[in-house]
């Protein structure tokens, strides 16, 4: 790789509960120190911080955002260079880009949206209530038909001004686990798999908190082609994606559906894979490379 001289360091964008500890980000911040190249990891809403001084900033554990998304995202589009990029930020950070890609003829586990003052029908079998704005299974929470405290799942989130999903509980997913397909500067990088999280008793307060049960995983055949399919109808071209996780879950004969496309801040379970860590390091390293010569 050719020689170049950043015009400045790059941060990795946190948020405070995490800034410091999350090793992955941490894992990548020394990779890249290795290789030359000075990083931070630097909270995206510190106003302390001075975010032009950095050559890019990649972001990362902004695992908050969501409680203050129109802050968040006024804030990545003032910077001078981030990835992934602002407008890719503002369209993955609402849910409803999954009707985007049902519109498109993919395999998009089956949603309602449900906006404020819009009526819930509960449907007759096993379903999910979330929030259309949210991360880590925040305000997510499974139920039977007939429970009443789904109703006022529902109701507590429209009166926060909040759009409302609901989707089928596939209970393959208690066997089979959800597959996380992982890419970095566009291609394949490897997958996982873990555990149901909204298994029976969950509740909208523990469901984010439990165990992941994360192992490494190897795509099969049907989920590689179809994680391939949804980079190549994102609004973007996946060569201008610095990293991207397609979670599959199992559909009723088993074939592989797409639950959440995360270009945000997603885990991308670096340590699940032996090259991970310089790959995403390397990635990063291209790109300020591109910056240089531009």
């Amino acid at each position: 790789m050719k020689s170049f001289q950043p015009s400045g360091p790059v941060a990795l964008a946190t948020c405070a509960a995490v800034v410091g500890t999350e090793e992955d980000d941490l894992r990548v911040i020394k990779a890249l120190g290795r290789r030359g190249i000075e990083a931070i990891h630097a909270v995206w809403d510190d106003p302390k911080v001075d975010w032009p001084s950095f050559c890019l900033v990649v972001i990362r554990s902004t695992w908050d955002y969501m409680e203050r998304r129109s802050a968040f995202l006024a804030w990545a589009e003032k910077l001078p260079k981030v990835l992934n990029p602002a407008p890719i930020l503002r369209w993955n950070t609402d849910k409803r880009y999954l009707g985007d890609l049902a519109k498109a003829g993919l395999p998009v586990i089956s949603t309602d949206f449900l906006e404020p003052g819009d009526a819930f029908e509960p449907p007759p079998t096993p379903f999910v209530i979330k929030p259309a704005i949210s991360c880590a299974a925040k305000d997510t929470a499974r139920y039977e038909p007939g429970d009443m405290a789904a109703l006022d799942h529902v109701q507590r989130l429209q009166s926060q001004n909040r759009t409302v999903m609901v989707q089928p509980y596939l209970s393959r997913i208690e066997a089979a686990g959800e597959v996380g397909v992982i890419f970095i500067g566009g291609a394949y990088s490897h997958s996982i798999c873990r555990g149901a999280l909204l298994k029976a008793g969950a509740n909208p307060d523990q469901a984010h908190s439990l165990p992941l049960n994360v192992q490494p995983h190897e795509a099969s055949q049907q989920e590689r082609l179809l994680a391939e399919r949804v980079m190549r109808h994102l609004p973007v071209d996946p060569g201008k994606l610095l990293y991207a996780r397609v979670d599959l879950v199992p559909g009723p004969n088993d074939e592989p559906l797409i639950l959440e496309v995360e270009l945000t801040e997603p885990a991308l379970f670096l340590e699940y894979n032996a090259n991970g860590v310089d790959r995403l390091a390397d990635a990063i390293i291209a790109t300020l490379g591109a910056v240089t010569r531009g």
